[in-house]
């Protein structure tokens, strides 16, 4: 399979580094790392084994890749003002689209874009960050959970999980794309947010019993809220204690937008806070603790 990499910070090089190991025609379009990856390749310091490449397709520009059959798009939301010109290039007539961004709302955008057949949506429970320039490190996790954004082609959406399974990808679909959604934001929102705002990494967080108690207070708001959007199936409490345990086993991690602060990036506040606080409050569900982050974020 033709695939073109839009994004390629440490998730969308590592899924993309993967997929070309599996076997498939990835393309890379690449920023900072396009010099160091031309010239020396693209290694990954995997939890399952380290490997090279030492032969990529990295591109500038979108317009070199020509069509494609996937396009994943792991992309800052920040920058989503720009997915029409990196996205267009690469649309042939049988064009998939999977986002694998953060937050709420980019399924929506890039059906507006591109038409809602084209696309399906997904969560990537993973753990990696950049190196120097040309290498990825990924520490733990990696699962990716995929659905459709418009209910249309479920052979489709299985054979992209057969392929990337069989790439060695631990990937699942879903008939609630919504549902996962949320279930990922009950771990973005507390993490990504506390420790860009206190520049401490996940296990820091959970060492201190009151940093622990507000980290689970926060995402039962967002179960909360989720549980008011009309999934097809209500998330748990317990679903909270099963990510704090999943979340002790990542040790000194730090979320992407706690190296985005500490780099001077922009932060992803819309997407991952003020989306779903939006959908929180259409239903009339306070969420006082998300909202106290979220202002605290923007002052930063």
């Amino acid at each position: 399979m033709k695939i073109a990499i839009v994004g390629a910070g440490a998730l969308g090089l590592y899924y993309g580094a993967v997929l070309q190991k599996g076997g498939h025609n990835v393309h890379f379009l690449l920023r900072r790392d396009y010099d160091a990856i031309m010239n020396n390749g693209l290694t990954v310091h995997s939890i399952n084994g380290d490997f090279y490449l030492p032969s990529v397709a990295g591109h500038k520009t979108a317009s070199t890749v020509g069509a494609v059959e996937l396009v994943i798009v792991g992309l800052k939301t920040f920058a989503n003002n720009s997915l029409n010109e990196l996205i267009k290039p690469l649309l042939g007539a049988e064009t998939t689209i999977l986002t694998l961004q953060n937050g709420l709302g980019n399924e929506e955008l890039l059906a507006e874009l591109f038409g809602a057949e084209r696309i399906i949506g997904g969560v990537a429970f993973l753990c990696s960050n950049r190196g120097e320039p040309g290498h990825v490190h990924h520490l733990a996790a990696g699962r990716i959970i995929i659905g459709e954004y418009q209910l249309c082609d479920k052979e489709r959406l299985e054979r992209i999980v057969s392929d990337f399974t069989a790439a060695g990808i631990d990937c699942r679909s879903t008939g609630d794309l919504k549902k996962t959604r949320w279930e990922k934001l009950v771990w973005n929102i507390p993490f990504n947010g506390l420790c860009a705002l206190l520049q401490q990494p996940v296990e820091r967080l959970l060492s201190a019993p009151q940093c622990r108690r507000l980290v689970r207070d926060l995402m039962i708001e967002v179960i909360t809220a989720a549980n008011m959007q009309g999934l097809s199936q209500a998330i748990p409490e317990k679903f909270a204690d099963g990510m704090l345990e999943f979340s002790d086993g990542m040790g000194a991690y730090k979320p992407s937008m706690q190296i985005d602060r500490k780099e001077g990036r922009e932060l992803e506040i819309q997407a991952i806070f003020r989306v779903p606080l939006e959908y929180g409050s259409r239903q009339m569900v306070a969420m006082p603790r998300t909202e106290m982050l979220a202002a605290l974020l923007e002052q930063l």
